[in-house]
């Protein structure tokens, strides 16, 4: 019995040009015409789905980084899991040639391996440009580990090596078929193909050794799949031929604008390119690295353990551990006109810059263990004159510049305000002003495109350390800050912190209602408040309804219960005897 037909690792466009020399039916009697397969596969895609889903190889396949790039294949299948920070438009090559009688493609391909014949015998397709990068914040714990792949990647090597000899001493025959009736491919095409994949490894620079980007092909997918922002994994063939570079400084009547802008700034030998075969949008549970299976009544004894370790962070003030477990679990459940439903954002006052320091470092040092994205913003008048918050378009290369607020869904700002001294905003610290107080407002980013400006939704929270009151991010929550303690507190153990991510994760995401017994309860509440404290409103309103819904959701709980809106109007007095 002979090996497996194709090596979707290994040689995965050897899988995609026998599934198109069998789907179009080369060196047969009757062919289907290439034409056919324009934004359509012909059978390549089923196949790695089958090989990744169906036959657990999603694990073998190495992750693209900093790290692995120097190791990793080229024209071998990788995943690079990553944020759309740029949509840079179609790109048109040539999808399908004929090589004499018989029909060839290119998809999923730069260049070409064989020469191509005239335009009556090509087929021009069409593919989209997706500028990646890593997840910015993203967590260490987030990173899958990658200790044995390096041996993976040299046995590859020597796999390669062995069947090159094989096959010179056999003298195989370039048209000998396979049992499922697919030619192999020839020697020779395999040892240019393995020459040329050393020599363009060899030219890869790293523009950064802990950031690098991707350039992502993608191939007849909807543009409704992916927006910018999203996180994805994409799963495809890895090239980085230095003789790209090249071919595109022709000039190519198939070229479109594009290589004289954005993609002349993005060499290939600095950023690698995918061509997408899968992609499939990441959430949260994703980058868990075990996905434990809680019974409902052990959600009540996580919360608890976790609300103890923020008690703990906190200084022994329960009262903001309260808060601060609630403003956790935040999230835009929904938008009703400019309204951002479910958002609660936190602002703890009565910090100074001392004190702001010693919170600040244990409460960062607690969110890069609990949450996937994490940043933080020292506000300060500098600060906001020179920082880039806002994306802005670059039409000379046709770029969008990111900025400090482009971050994807669930990613969490810390901001210090703590450090602003009194001074002069500058044209750029008032726009700066402008879009922290959208994001904290309406949780939105308004993106400069020079000759307009359009406004992208996002989903961030924020928390932000002041002396008073902060006027320049206005919080749904203020609380004022009272520790009591500075004791030191244990790192927890792995079990913990997994348990406390999946918490997290998990019952923001719950459902919520209230019943008409309930309902009746909160609406005689609210008017019985509005009668004694006439300065209420319905912001107020709007923030109970959120807490209440994120008490219940703390508990594992989808209805709301008359203890736990008992619970949000005893936590609302405290805060409030606290403001006094």
């Amino acid at each position: 019995m002979g090996g497996p037909p194709y090596d979707c690792m290994a040689n995965p466009l050897g899988a995609v040009r026998l599934t198109f020399e069998k789907a179009i039916g080369s060196g047969s009697l009757t062919q289907t015409h290439p034409l056919a397969f324009d934004g359509k596969d012909w059978g390549a895609l089923d196949l790695f789905r089958h090989f990744l889903f169906q036959e657990s190889g999603l694990s073998q396949v190495p992750i693209l980084n900093s790290k692995t790039m120097r190791w990793v294949q080229p024209n071998s299948l990788v995943r690079y899991r990553g944020m759309i920070q740029d949509m840079l438009g179609n790109e048109f090559y040539v999808g399908a040639y004929k090589d004499g009688n018989l029909w060839r493609t290119n998809k999923f391909m730069d260049v070409s391996q064989y020469p191509m014949g005239t335009p009556p015998d090509m087929c021009v397709w069409e593919r989209r440009l997706l500028y990646c990068v890593p997840v910015p914040g993203q967590s260490s714990w987030t990173e899958p580990s990658c200790e044995m792949e390096p041996n993976r990647g040299m046995d590859w090597s020597s796999q390669n090596r062995e069947k090159r000899r094989r096959m010179d001493d056999e003298d195989a025959d370039p048209l000998d078929l396979r049992e499922d009736g697919f030619p192999s491919p020839s020697p020779e095409s395999r040892d240019s193909k393995t020459a040329s994949s050393s020599s363009s490894m060899s030219t890869f620079q790293y523009v950064d050794k802990d950031n690098l980007p991707c350039l992502v092909k993608i191939y007849d997918s909807p543009e409704s799949e992916l927006k910018l922002n999203d996180v994805f994994e994409f799963i495809g063939v890895l090239t980085v031929d230095s003789e790209l570079a090249v071919e595109k400084d022709d000039n190519d009547e198939l070229s479109n604008s594009f290589y004289d802008d954005a993609l002349v700034h993005l060499p290939p030998n600095k950023v690698p390119r995918l061509h997408c075969l899968v992609h499939r949008k990441l959430a949260v549970h994703d980058f868990l690295q075990s996905s434990p299976i809680m019974e409902p009544h052990l959600v009540k004894g996580i919360r608890e353990a976790l609300f103890r370790h923020l008690t703990t962070v906190l200084g022994n003030d329960e009262v903001a551990a309260h808060f601060m477990l609630l403003h956790l679990l935040s999230k835009v459940h929904a938008r009703v006109d400019d309204v951002a439903v479910g958002k609660l954002s936190l602002n703890l006052m009565g910090l100074s810059k001392e004190s702001a320091t010693v919170f600040g470092t244990r409460l960062s040092q607690a969110f890069k263990s609990l949450l996937p994205f994490t940043h933080f913003i020292p506000l300060t008048l500098e600060y906001l004159n020179t920082a880039s918050l806002a994306p802005k378009k670059d039409y000379q290369e046709n770029r969008l510049i990111p900025g400090v607020l482009q971050l994807p869904e669930g990613s969490h700002i810390m901001v210090d305000e703590t450090q602003l001294e009194s001074g002069s905003l500058s044209s750029i610290g008032i726009e700066n002003t402008k879009s922290l107080k959208n994001l904290m407002e309406f949780q939105k980013v308004e993106y400069d495109f020079q000759y307009y400006k359009m406004e992208m939704a996002a989903d961030v929270q924020l928390l932000i350390f002041s002396e008073g009151k902060s006027n320049i991010v206005p919080a749904d929550v203020v609380v004022p800050f009272q520790p009591s303690s500075l004791e030191s507190f244990e790192i927890p153990v792995a079990e913990a912190l997994e348990a406390w991510r999946w918490y997290l994760a998990t019952v923001r995401l719950l459902p919520h209602s209230i019943g008409s017994e309930m309902q009746k309860v909160v609406e005689d509440d609210l008017v019985a408040a509005r009668q004694a404290d006439r300065s209420l409103g319905s912001r107020d309103f709007s923030r109970w309804l959120t807490m209440a819904r994120l008490v219940s959701s703390s508990f594992g709980e989808t209805c709301l219960s008359l203890e736990h809106w008992q619970m949000v109007k005893e936590l609302e007095r405290l805060r409030r005897e606290r403001l006094k």
